[in-house]
């Protein structure tokens, strides 16, 4: 079944939204739940089985928000970018690429990099650029992150330098600091971080220097950012069934001011859901999951994004966007996000 990213409403920040094909109808969390409506959502990825389209990453237009992009891997063929109404714009083949992050760097342009696991062996970092103009990906080359399955990406920017970090399958986390400055991209693996279990979903707060990481059936965890940092990671919430039910998946962070105002999303995979924790305090707020509407309800979603701030008259509070799996009883539909889905544990 193809999957799609729907985009919906909550509170006062619109989300785009999506979810998975499912294996078995999970426990749900007892813990109250709020519901919303997706508002829109994307056409569906090109590859037509279940389990192809799984992460999503926002680019904010910051002279146009109407004419922001949101950019979204078929792991299993490349990467789409989409419009605000869902509409594909472009594809370059990119094999099998799991999740998906950009940066804007300036004079350097808008670089994205995703977890490239064409050698389930040989993780790799790969590297594009994304025009605004044209609305492509033009391809700047793969950098080697280390041995294993590549799965998880985030970018981290410091001033005008770029550091990835590259989560693999096993749980191993290794922080590249990347060198743009030549036709062909490098980088340098400068520490090493571990979580016991398969893992998957990051994020970095750049104002706090706070790296998040998802570790599937265990929960969230926080690591200091810096490369001279320690590299322990404190315990945020854990995949107990009630503020998240394994898998623990998909991380965004929504940020407010300068300071650490914001929220950290997570989705709570096993029961179709999305945990909210203050930045602050890393405390629990609540959770919420998309409900039926006009373009469906969200399943077992594997990556999210988010970014608060105008993005034009239709997402006027920010922009919610996840994976959805099941894209019932339509195969492909309209409006803002790319597909994506997850339960399945190869990604």
């Amino acid at each position: 079944m193809r999957n799609t990213i729907q985009t919906t409403l909550l509170g006062l920040l619109s989300l785009a939204t999506g979810c998975t094909a499912a294996e078995k109808r999970p426990a749900f969390s007892p813990a109250p739940t709020a519901s919303v409506q997706a508002r829109g959502e994307t056409a569906a990825v090109g590859t037509a089985n279940a389990d192809a389209a799984d992460d999503p990453a926002i680019w904010r237009n910051p002279v146009d928000p109407a004419a922001s992009l949101i950019v979204g891997t078929d792991k299993k063929a490349g990467l789409y970018v989409y419009d605000l109404a869902g509409k594909q714009l472009s594809f370059i083949d990119a094999g099998r690429v799991n999740n998906v992050d950009l940066r804007d760097m300036g004079a350097a342009g808008i670089i994205v990099g995703a977890s490239d696991r064409n050698d389930p062996l040989r993780a790799q970092l790969a590297l594009f650029r994304l025009d605004p103009v044209t609305r492509k990906l033009t391809a700047l080359g793969k950098v080697a992150v280390g041995a294993g399955e590549a799965y998880g990406v985030c970018l981290y920017r410091e001033g005008d330098a770029l550091q990835a970090f590259n989560v693999l399958k096993d749980g191993t986390i290794n922080q590249l600091a990347l060198d743009l400055s030549s036709a062909a991209p490098a980088g340098k693996i400068v520490r090493t971080m571990k979580l016991a279990t398969q893992s998957e979903g990051c994020a970095v707060d750049e104002r706090t220097h706070r790296l998040y990481v998802a570790e599937e059936d265990v929960g969230m965890w926080h690591f200091d950012a810096r490369a001279t940092g320690s590299t322990t990671p404190a315990k945020i919430a854990a995949a107990d069934g009630i503020q998240i039910v394994a898998d623990t998946e998909g991380v965004a962070l929504a940020t407010e001011g300068d300071g650490n105002g914001g929220y950290l999303l997570v989705s709570s995979q096993g029961d179709n859901a999305y945990a909210v924790y203050r930045l602050s305090d890393e405390s629990y707020v609540g959770r919420f999951r998309i409900g039926a509407g006009k373009f469906g309800a969200t399943e077992e979603t594997d990556g999210i994004d988010v970014v608060a701030g105008d993005f034009g008259v239709d997402y006027p509070g920010g922009l919610f966007v996840a994976q959805d799996g099941h894209n019932t009883p339509r195969r492909r539909t309209s409006s803002s996000s790319p597909g994506l889905t997850s339960r399945q544990r190869s990604g």
